[in-house]
C-alpha cells in the first residue's frame, strides 16, 4: 500500500512551537516511508479562523523546507463531500437529528444525580434516538452518529501503544453536523482522509482521544482505517498543552534551522549543528534517524 500522510492545521493563527512538532513528525514519517505528504487546511470551524492565517501557515512551512507534494486543500471547499456522507448515514439509520442543547444534556445528568464539571465531556444520553421517540414536535438542531451497541474500540498507536475506549460510555452518540450548521471535526476529517487516500495519520497527542470515534465513523461509512501515530506535545509553563488559546507565540523563523532543531528535540532527534549546514542537511539527517525508527518498529 502506498504511503500517503498529511498535516492538517486549523488556521486559527500562525504555526507555533507545538504545531511545528506535529508538522515535522508527519513530514518525517512520510519521507522515511518514501511516501507522499499532503497539507490540508482544516477551516470548517469558520468563526475560529483568522483571515490570512492559512497563507501564513503555508509560508512558514515553506521557510522550514516542509513543502507538500501536491497543492494544499481547504476543508471549507469540500462541503459537498460531507453532505454526501451525512445523507448516506441518515439513509441507513446510522445518523439522526437531535434537538438537545448542552443545557438539556447537563440537566439530564443532573436529574440522574451526576453533576458534570463545567468543562467536562457531556456524554450524550441518546435522548433523541428514534427508538426513544425521536424529535417529537421539536426541530433538529444537529445531527449525530448512532453508535452501535458494541462501541468499545481497541486500536494501536505507533508511539503510545495499545489504546482502548468505550465510546458509548465516555462520549455517547457524537455530533456530525453542529447546531450552527457547521460540519463537525469528526465527520470532516474522516471523509477527507478517505477521499485523499491517507494511509498514515501522524498528529499531536491531544487528538488521540478522537481516534476511537473516527474509527467507528469509518466503519459506518465502510472506509479504511489509517495507521495512527500521535506525537508528543509541547507544554506551556503551566503544564497545559501549548496552544493559541493559552498564548503560544508564532514561530520565530529568523533562523528556521533553529526552529527545526527545537521541534526535533521534542521528537527525540538531536543533532549537533555544524557550521555551514543548511535546512536540507538537517532534514536529511532527521529523515535518516526517523527511518531507523520505522525499521525498528517494523522488526518489533
Amino acid at each position: 500500500m502506498a504511503y500517503v500522510g498529511r498535516f492538517a492545521p486549523s488556521p486559527t493563527g500562525p504555526l507555533h512551537a507545538g504545531s511545528l512538532v506535529a508538522a515535522l513528525a508527519s513530514w518525517l514519517d512520510a519521507r522515511a516511508h518514501r511516501g507522499t505528504w499532503l497539507v490540508r487546511i482544516e477551516d470548517v470551524d469558520a468563526p475560529r479562523c483568522v483571515p490570512g492565517a492559512d497563507d501564513e501557515i503555508l509560508r512558514q512551512l515553506g521557510r522550514l523546507g516542509l513543502v507538500p507534494d501536491a497543492p494544499p486543500q481547504w476543508q471549507s471547499r469540500r462541503g459537498a463531500l460531507y453532505e454526501t456522507a451525512l445523507a448516506r448515514l441518515v439513509a441507513d439509520g446510522s445518523a439522526y437529528g437531535c434537538a438537545c442543547t448542552r443545557l438539556d444534556i447537563a440537566a439530564f445528568w443532573l436529574a440522574q444525580g451526576q453533576d458534570r464539571a463545567r468543562h467536562a465531556e457531556l456524554v450524550y444520553p441518546g435522548t433523541c434516538r428514534p427508538e426513544r421517540g425521536g424529535l417529537g414536535a421539536r426541530t433538529a438542531r444537529a445531527w449525530r452518529l448512532r453508535l452501535p451497541d458494541a462501541s468499545v474500540v481497541d486500536w494501536h498507536d505507533r508511539r503510545l501503544g495499545p489504546q482502548h475506549q468505550d465510546v458509548n460510555a465516555e462520549v455517547g452518540d457524537f455530533v456530525l453536523r453542529r447546531a450552527d450548521g457547521l460540519w463537525a471535526y469528526q465527520l470532516a476529517v474522516v471523509v477527507d482522509d478517505a477521499e485523499q487516500g491517507i494511509s498514515h495519520v501522524v498528529r499531536g497527542e491531544d487528538l488521540a482521544d478522537n481516534t476511537a470515534r473516527q474509527i467507528l465513523l469509518q466503519r459506518a461509512l465502510d472506509l479504511p482505517t489509517p495507521s495512527y501515530l500521535h506525537s508528543p506535545l509541547v507544554l506551556a509553563v503551566d503544564g497545559q498543552k501549548l496552544s493559541k488559546q493559552n498564548g503560544a507565540q508564532a514561530l520565530d523563523l529568523d533562523d528556521p534551522q533553529a526552529a527545526l532543531q527545537t521541534a526535533g528535540a521534542v521528537l527525540g532527534l538531536q543533532f549537533e549543528r555544524r557550521a555551514g549546514t543548511q535546512i536540507g542537511d538537517w532534514l536529511a539527517a532527521a529523515t535518516h534517524a526517523w527511518a531507523a525508527r520505522v525499521n525498528e518498529e517494523a522488526r518489533s
